[in-house]
C-alpha cells in the first residue's frame, strides 16, 4: 500500500471513532436530565451480563479470524475463512440467548437486583450479541484495508443508534430501555445490510478445516475472555453489590468518559495492527527494532488522548451532566492512568508466537488481583475505591504480562522516550487530583493543565513526533 493511500486510511479510521464516542457524549447533557444515576446503573449492571456471556460464546474467534486471515491468500479460502467463523458464532450466540431467554428473570434477580429489569438484561445480550457479528465483516474490510467501507458502516451505526435512542428516551419516554433499544436496532440494521453487501462480492461458502485452525489458534482464549470479562466487569458488579446501583451509575459515567481512551487506541490499532502483523511475518529479526519504532508515535498520541481526557475530566462533566454526576470526575482520572497503558497489551506478540494458552494464564492472574484488590476498595471507599483498585491490578497484571510477552517476542521499545512520556503523565494526572482534592482554586488547576499540555507537545517535538503543524501530527502519529 503506497503511502499516500496509508495516510488516508489513516485518518479515515479515526472518523468513526470520533463520531461514536462524541454523539453519546452530546446526548448526555440531555439524557442524564431524564435518567437517573440508577437507571445508568441498570443498564451498566445488565451490559456487565452481556459482555460476559458473549465473550464467552464468541470463543475468542475474532483473535483468531483476524491472525488466520493473512495466511489465507486465496478469495476463496478468505471466503471460507469468513463464513465458517460466522455461522460457528451465530449457532453459538443463539444457544446462549435461549438460555438467557429462559432464565432472564432469575438473572435479573440475581444481578441487577430485581427481576423488573429482565427485559433491558436480554435486549443488553441481544445488542452485544449483533455488534460481535458485525465486527467481523467490520474486521474483514480493515484487513483488507477497504477504510471507505469500514468508515461509512460504523458511522451510520453511530448515527443510527443515537438517533433512535435519543427518540425513544427524549420522546416516547420509555426509560433507560431506550438506549438500549436504540443501539440493537441501529446494529441490526447495519448487520443485514453488510450480509447483503458482502456476499454479492463474496459468494457464500464455508471451510471446515478453516474454522478448524481458527478454534484451534481460539478456543485456548476461552478461559482468558472468561476471567477477562470478569475482571473487566467485576467492579461494576461489586460496586453494586457493596455499595448502590447509583454507584454504579455514576461510575459506569465516568467509565465510559474514560473508555474513549481505549476506544481510540483500538481505532489507531486498526491502522498499525496489519502493518505489525507484516512486519512479523516478513521482516524476521529485523521487524522487532523496526516494530518497536514504528509504534512510539502511535502510543504518544494515545497518551496525549489520555492526558486530555484525564486533565479536562472536571470541564467535560460540569458541562455533560448534572450535579448529581459530578463525582465521576475523580473516576475519570484515575481509570485514565491505566487505560493509557493498555496500548501495550494490544500488541500480538503471544497470538503470533502461538501461545494462547499463556494469554488464558494472564488473564487468570489479571482477574485474580482484580477481585483481590477491589474487593477491599470498594468496600472501604465505594466507586472511586473501585477505580483505584482496578488502577493497581492492571498495573501490576499489566506488567507481568509485558515482561512474559517481550520473552516470546521481543518489540525493541524505544524506552527512553516512552518512559519519560508515561513520566509525565502520570506525574501530571496525579497533580490534578491532588489539587482537587485539597479544593485548590480553579485557576490554579486550569494553570497546572495548561502547562501539562504544554510540556507534552515539547517532549513530541523534542523527539521529533511533533512536526510544523497539527495536520502533521497526525500524520506522523498514524503513519509514523
Amino acid at each position: 500500500m503506497s503511502k499516500e493511500k496509508q495516510i488516508k486510511n489513516s485518518i479515515l479510521y479515526l472518523l468513526p471513532v470520533i463520531l461514536s464516542n462524541l454523539l453519546p457524549l452530546l446526548t448526555l447533557p440531555i439524557f442524564t436530565r431524564i435518567l437517573t444515576k440508577e437507571d445508568y446503573g441498570v443498564w451498566a449492571l445488565a451490559q456487565v451480563y452481556a459482555i460476559f456471556v458473549n465473550g464467552i460464546a464468541n470463543f475468542g474467534l475474532t483473535v483468531g479470524y483476524e491472525r488466520n486471515f493473512f495466511e489465507y491468500k486465496e478469495g476463496k479460502k478468505v471466503a471460507g475463512l469468513l463464513y465458517s467463523t460466522l455461522s460457528f458464532v451465530l449457532v453459538s450466540f443463539f444457544i446462549f440467548g435461549t438460555f438467557t431467554w429462559i432464565f432472564k428473570n432469575s438473572l435479573a434477580e440475581w444481578i441487577i437486583g430485581s427481576h423488573d429489569h429482565a427485559s433491558i438484561l436480554f435486549l443488553s445480550y441481544c445488542t452485544v450479541s449483533i455488534v460481535g457479528l458485525k465486527n467481523y465483516y467490520l474486521t474483514y474490510y480493515k484487513n483488507t484495508e477497504n477504510a471507505k467501507s469500514f468508515v461509512w458502516y460504523s458511522i451510520d451505526e453511530s448515527l443510527l443508534g443515537v438517533l433512535f435512542s435519543f427518540y425513544m428516551v427524549v420522546f416516547m419516554r420509555i426509560g433507560i430501555i431506550g438506549l438500549v433499544w436504540g443501539q440493537l436496532l441501529a446494529s441490526l440494521i447495519i448487520f443485514i445490510l453488510l450480509s447483503f453487501k458482502i456476499s454479492k462480492t463474496m459468494p457464500v461458502c464455508f471451510d471446515k478445516n478453516a474454522l478448524k485452525d481458527s478454534l484451534q489458534l481460539s478456543w485456548p482464549l476461552t478461559p482468558r475472555i472468561f476471567f477477562g470479562i470478569i475482571g473487566s466487569q467485576f467492579d461494576k458488579y461489586m460496586i453494586g453489590l457493596l455499595n448502590t446501583v447509583g454507584g454504579v451509575g455514576v461510575y459506569s459515567i465516568g467509565q465510559k468518559v474514560a473508555n474513549t481512551i481505549f476506544v481510540f487506541m483500538t481505532a489507531i490499532q486498526n491502522v498499525y495492527s496489519p502493518q505489525v502483523y507484516r512486519r512479523m511475518f516478513e521482516m524476521g529479526e529485523d521487524g522487532k527494532a523496526a516494530i518497536g519504532k514504528y509504534l512510539t508515535p502511535f502510543l504518544y498520541v494515545s497518551i496525549f488522548i489520555g492526558l486530555l481526557v484525564a486533565h479536562f475530566s472536571e470541564e467535560m462533566i460540569w458541562i455533560l451532566t448534572p450535579e448529581s454526576y459530578h463525582e465521576a470526575t475523580n473516576i475519570i482520572i484515575v481509570l485514565s492512568m491505566l487505560y493509557v497503558t493498555y496500548f501495550f497489551g494490544k500488541q500480538p506478540q503471544l497470538v503470533f508466537a502461538k501461545k494462547t494458552h499463556l494469554v488464558s494464564l494472564l488473564t487468570l492472574i489479571s482477574i485474580g488481583l482484580n477481585v483481590a484488590i477491589n474487593i477491599p476498595f470498594i468496600y472501604k471507599w465505594g466507586a472511586i475505591g473501585a477505580a483505584w483498585g482496578t488502577l493497581v491490578a492492571g498495573l501490576i497484571s499489566g506488567a507481568i504480562s509485558f515482561i512474559v510477552s517481550q520473552r516470546h517476542y521481543r518489540i525493541i521499545w524505544e524506552y527512553q522516550k516512552i518512559g519519560l512520556m508515561l513520566l509525565m503523565f502520570f506525574s501530571s494526572a496525579i497533580i490534578i487530583l491532588c489539587l482537587r482534592n485539597f479544593e485548590v482554586y480553579y485557576g490554579i488547576k486550569l494553570i497546572v493543565k495548561i502547562i501539562s499540555v504544554v510540556m507534552f507537545l515539547y517532549i513530541g517535538k523534542h523527539f521529533s513526533i511533533l512536526s510544523r503543524v497539527n495536520c502533521i501530527l497526525i500524520k506522523k502519529a498514524l503513519v509514523g
